[in-house]
């Protein structure tokens, strides 16, 4: 098995030079945590070798490709692989039983960021109102769980995960592209996707000194933002957790998406998930 590369910079002033495998401490087997899921339990780790960021790679291309519609340019036959990914941490949910793997993130650090250049929210979004929060902020992206174990155990496992990571390493904010289907109700319209934006700018709209724009913007001024949809569970996940949107959606027509930005910090915790997930 090959090991992950080591970054070449810093992480943060608690893991200088640290390979990468020392960013995170597992117990000997390698697990992380393992805690009741599903038909049974679930673990979860972190990514230590290729071979394991395959099978994650495996699980995103069903899910995206499969169920999603996504065209993805991909250099391995059934996989999602980017030129992001040899740059990232991959955060995985197995299940205990089968040893599958079922939920997954990945996860960029300031970092491995500057070491590629930037973060794949820089390809959607102009993030130049982010550029003093980036010496502490990690990108989250291609997050996706299994069909069979979408009860909510394999997402909350992954935010504890993610959680620890943060704090432990000296990190406060997160950010990413969260998709919206343009596919509704059989009929791909980016109407869905304008309903949700205009509800969460409402109640979630992050600072204007935050705000980013799209460079390739979902037309939501000519769309039908008044329909009475929900956003996606992973969406209204984020918000419960004190994220913020960052202004209007990106169009991804590759993913066949609509992808709202968001930025979520640590400090912004509401206190029962500061409490289930650092214990604070």
């Amino acid at each position: 098995m090959k090991e992950l590369p080591n970054p070449t910079f810093p992480l943060s002033p608690a893991a200088h030079a640290l390979p990468r495998g020392s960013l995170h401490r597992p117990d000997h087997s390698g697990v992380q945590a393992v805690v009741p899921g599903g038909r049974g339990g679930i673990q979860v780790s972190w990514a230590q070798h290729h071979d394991e960021v395959r099978q994650a790679q495996r699980l995103r291309y069903r899910i995206f490709a499969g169920e999603m519609g996504a065209r993805l340019n991909t250099p391995l036959p059934g996989h999602d692989v980017d030129l992001f990914d040899d740059f990232c941490e991959h955060l995985l949910v197995r299940d205990e039983a089968t040893q599958e793997v079922v939920g997954t993130y990945r996860v960029l650090t300031p970092a491995q960021a500057k070491r590629i250049g930037s973060t794949y929210s820089d390809t959607e979004f102009d993030l130049t109102r982010l550029r003093g929060l980036r010496s502490r902020m990690v990108e989250l992206g291609r997050s996706c769980v299994h069909p069979d174990h979408r009860h909510g155990g394999v997402i909350m496992a992954l935010w504890g995960a993610l959680a620890g990571f943060m704090v432990r390493n000296q990190l406060d904010t997160m950010i990413g592209c969260a998709s919206i289907p343009m596919l509704h109700n059989g009929v791909v319209s980016g109407d869905a996707a304008a309903s949700i934006w205009h509800q969460v700018r409402q109640t979630h709209l992050a600072p204007i000194e935050y705000h980013v724009m799209p460079r390739l913007p979902l037309p939501v001024e000519r769309l039908d933002g008044s329909l009475p949809v929900e956003p996606p569970a992973l969406i209204k996940g984020y918000l419960r957790l004190g994220a913020k949107v960052l202004g209007p959606p990106a169009w991804d027509p590759d993913f066949n998406s609509a992808d709202l930005p968001m930025l979520m910090r640590i400090a912004d915790l509401p206190l029962r998930y500061r409490k289930h997930f650092l214990g604070a």
